[in-house]
């Protein structure tokens, strides 16, 4: 066994080893000039092709695609952006599950797993309870996270990323306007991923079909989405006393993760969601003269939503999870359906800006089919009713000023909340922006801290908690050319958390009753020498709580020194460097799966551990291949490295993957 686990090591050192040497090949050829056919691209992010018979020297050229800002995305806030096809150290650090830059976040050893958060904004806008099971959510796409477009020509793109062991992530995307008026778009990400260690599958899926529709005069307008959800995870639990040991002693005996214990192997939580949104407008006034432009627009939203979160086990675990009504075959349940309702009235004026008033009313229906009775006492099993809302947002340009303003209430129904944010940004000019930011929230807590039921005993709870309320102070400053920073400072009363119960021992909601400050510092900045460049992220942060239920890492910084070029006369682009994460020692979260949530402990501090990432990434016409060396100093500097208490972080594996575009 030994002498296989050897063997074993030594093919992991030769694969990071034949990264090293490709790199340095690359490199070299760079260096020394050497020259290849042209394959017949064009500038970095054109989307421009070339008659195939037309000569280099022949100055005319024929566009038979559009440009590439006429490929346009359109977020949930109507903010317009367009199809980015380069490669930078940005699209490296977004290659990823969630596709989104995730500095602040670790990820646990299997892909579609959950991550533990480092690092925290408490800014919101919202009037009512989240639904819960957030450790399910990273992945989860809610209605902000839709985008919807506008393109000359049919667009495709393909992702695809190895996974970890008998498994694949892919998303594939299409959209096409039927008529310069009407765009839809559909796609689907898939993952199945078998883990590293025992009882670790992940399987998920998100299907997106939108559409986007104006009419030749732009007078109404409409555009929805109809997006379905199922993410699955097994649970272990979590390595086991004696494994934990075992894992940290560094024996080469347990390289093979496989072979480590975990505390079970029986169970598995998802969490399913289906949801239709519409939202269309009507300009009642649309005139324009050499005064003033005034524009009265009515718009109407309606978005519902079901989903269910389920936890199932064949036997009960009591140790884990302490007694249970069923011995076998345990299964939580719960369900949220949401009707949303909101009217607009907006008024623009180019003198006065932009005013909008709404109303809203949302039904909620939450819960179980049965009722629970525990030590005498009856669980209901329903939260079920309606809110309405009022609010109103304005907007202003006025030179190189701009005023954000968003305010919200409820007025009726069984949940209270309010929130207030404004927002002042200043272009001192065109290399500096600074923007301040004020955010006042007071919402209900997660559906799940106010009712729970569970086949185990301990983990029934209806409660009647006070309102989570935040004040958030935030400044940054934007520079190229000098530094980006962002300060923000957050006062959070009456916080909700999850820990261990005293007298039960097992994880149950709590409220703090005192006050919690948060301070986050973050300076960004990108050094560049030649064709070399590092690229920084580094975090600092506050946290006076007497309590003790508000942990993060005093520090968190990633840095990056790669080198980009062109190759081969410019058909190909390369970037190939090392990335570092760290972040101090603190009393990191743990996981609870029955909850699929993350619960405080102050028994052991976590972090301290370095991670480093060797990769190569290139670029040929329009598309991007990635490949790395994910944490190759796992196996010689320390068995420290964890996402969460019992839980590791990744050893040394080489990925890679590639986004690939089409325009048609």
């Amino acid at each position: 066994m030994i002498v296989t686990l050897k063997v074993h090591t030594k093919k992991r050192n030769l694969q990071f080893t034949t990264l090293v040497l490709v790199s340095i090949f690359l490199f070299c050829t760079n260096v020394i000039g050497a020259q290849a056919k042209r394959l017949g691209t064009t500038s970095q992010d054109s989307v421009r092709t070339f008659k195939p018979n037309e000569g280099l020297g022949n100055k005319k050229t024929k566009k038979i695609k559009g440009d590439i800002d006429q490929y346009q995305i359109i977020s949930h806030e109507n903010d317009t952006t367009f199809v980015d096809t380069t490669l930078s150290i940005q699209k490296d650090y977004k290659f990823n599950y969630l596709r989104k830059d995730n500095f602040g976040l670790i990820p646990f050893s299997n892909l579609g797993q959950t991550y533990n958060t480092l690092s925290y904004n408490f800014e919101s806008t919202q009037l009512m309870p989240l639904f819960g099971a957030r450790a399910r959510h990273f992945n989860y796409m809610e209605v902000e996270d839709i985008n919807y477009y506008r393109v000359p020509t049919p667009l495709t793109e393909l992702f695809m990323k190895t996974a970890f062991e008998q498994g694949q992530l892919v998303d594939s995307f299409f959209t096409a306007n039927m008529t310069p008026g009407f765009n839809f778009s559909i796609a689907y990400k898939g993952l199945r991923s078998l883990g590293k260690y025992q009882h670790l599958l992940t399987s998920t899926g998100n299907f997106r079909f939108t559409f986007n529709y104006a009419t030749k005069n732009n007078r109404y307008n409409a555009r929805g989405h109809w997006v379905t959800q199922d993410l699955m995870n097994q649970e272990n639990g979590g390595l086991d006393e004696a494994s934990v040991l075992n894992f940290e002693s560094g024996n080469p005996e347990y390289s093979d993760r496989s072979i480590l214990e975990v505390g079970f192997e029986d169970a598995e939580n998802i969490i399913v969601g289906k949801r239709y949104h519409f939202d269309h407008n009507y300009k009642i006034i649309k005139q324009n003269d050499s005064v003033a432009k005034n524009t009265l627009t009515v718009n109407h939203v309606i978005s519902a939503e079901s989903k269910y979160y389920q936890y199932v086990q064949a036997t009960a675990n009591t140790e884990y999870f302490g007694s249970a009504f069923n011995a076998s075959n345990l299964s939580d349940k719960v369900t949220l359906k949401t009707l949303y309702n909101q009217l607009q009235l907006n008024y623009s004026n180019n003198l006065i800006g932009d005013i909008q008033f709404n109303a809203s009313n949302t039904y909620y229906n939450y819960g179980y089919d049965q009722l629970v009775l525990v030590n005498g006492e009856t669980i209901i099993n329903r939260l079920k009713g309606s809110v309405t809302a009022i609010g109103g947002k304005y907007h202003k340009r006025y030179r190189r000023f701009d005023l954000v303003g968003d305010i919200g209430v409820n007025v009726a129904g069984d949940f209270e909340g309010n929130y207030l944010k404004g927002v002042a940004s200043f272009k001192l000019n065109k290399d500096i922006e600074a923007v301040a930011s004020i955010n006042h929230s007071a919402k209900a807590p997660n559906f799940n801290t106010l009712l729970y039921q569970s086949n185990y005993l301990t983990y029934n709870w209806h409660n009647d908690f006070s309102n989570i309320e935040t004040q958030q102070l935030a400044f940054k400053l934007n520079s190229d050319k000098w530094v980006d920073i962002s300060v923000d400072f957050t006062s959070i009363g009456n916080y909700i958390y999850f820990t261990e119960n005293p007298t039960s021992g097992q994880i149950a909601p709590f409220q703090n009753d005192k006050t919690i400050s948060y301070l986050r510092l973050r300076l960004g900045k990108e050094f560049r020498v030649g064709k070399f460049a590092l690229n920084n992220t580094i975090e600092y942060q506050k946290v006076d709580d007497e309590s003790g239920v508000f942990n993060v890492p005093e520090f968190n910084t990633r840095n990056t020194l790669y080198f980009s070029s062109h190759l081969f006369n410019k058909a190909l682009f390369l970037q190939t460097g090392l990335t570092f994460n760290y972040f101090t020692k603190y009393y990191m979260n743990a996981y609870n799966p029955v909850l699929a949530e993350f619960y405080v402990q102050n028994i052991r501090e976590f972090g301290n551990f370095p991670r480093f990432d060797y990769f190569i990434n290139a670029k040929i016409r329009q598309t991007r291949l990635f490949l790395k060396a994910e944490h190759f100093n796992s196996s010689f500097t320390g068995n420290n490295f964890y996402s969460a208490p019992n839980n590791p972080y990744r050893d040394f594996t080489v990925r890679f993957g590639v986004v690939w575009n089409f325009f048609l």
